[in-house]
């Protein structure tokens, strides 16, 4: 019997069947909703970032090491607390690491742990405000690299820094609850490098958090900011 027909018969069902599932696949296919496209990073665009604070607001921090609030008043520095307001808005200090602590000085952060963001904000610096209130326990101020270089980063008071007043240190809030909390913050790396050993600023910047996680693993962090106004 002649095996050849069957065969061949059995090949064109095969063909014919996979034709028809194939264009049942893609018409299924068809038929899904696209995939929603991924959200753009405002972080990435600062000049969008530049909503007026409101008179006063609060910040409020979860740490690693527990929780605190810093208070900002506008009038003590409108440049800065603009800033702060639209930075804490937009998520930029979350998952951001203290990464200089000096005991009996200062609790400095506000490097972004992705390198793009920390870049991209390094090049927007704010104009500098005058200095109305006093660098003393639990007040809040930019980082500064010199006249009008503020950008993200900023410190806690630890105690009576008013030396730094008259260098431009403007302070534009002030830690009203859990003050406690950043007492505690990690202290043990010291002076950032090259002047100490921790960490480096310039490795920071272009390594972001995957740096700091693999050599300073002990480094306190924010889990979360959130902002609200006070009635």
């Amino acid at each position: 019997m002649n095996q050849t027909r069957p065969i061949q018969a059995a090949c064109v069902l095969a063909a014919l069947f996979s034709v028809v599932c194939t264009s049942e696949a893609a018409q299924e296919q068809a038929e899904q909703p696209a995939e929603e496209e991924a959200m753009p990073n405002v972080l990435l665009t600062p000049a969008e970032l530049v909503e007026t604070a409101p008179p006063v607001f609060h910040a409020h921090f979860e740490t690693s090491e527990g929780d605190f609030t810093i208070e900002v008043h506008r009038e003590w520095s409108p440049n800065g607390a603009d800033r702060f307001y639209n930075l804490v808005s937009a998520g930029f200090y979350d998952d951001v690491r203290f990464f200089r602590v000096l005991s009996d000085f200062m609790a400095q952060f506000g490097i972004n742990g992705d390198p793009e963001v920390a870049a991209t904000w390094s090049q927007h610096q704010i104009q500098d405000d005058p200095v109305v209130q006093s660098n003393t326990r639990g007040f809040v101020s930019y980082a500064m690299a010199g006249p009008n270089t503020r950008t993200t980063q900023v410190f806690i008071n630890f105690g009576d820094n008013s030396f730094l007043d008259s260098q431009g240190f403007s302070p534009f809030g002030q830690v009203v609850e859990g003050m406690e909390v950043v007492d505690q913050l990690h202290a043990g790396y010291g002076e950032g490098a090259p002047g100490g050993q921790g960490p480096r600023q310039t490795d920071l910047q272009s390594r972001g958090n995957a740096y700091l996680e693999k050599s300073f693993p002990d480094l306190d962090y924010v889990v979360k900011a959130v902002v609200s106004v006070p009635e």
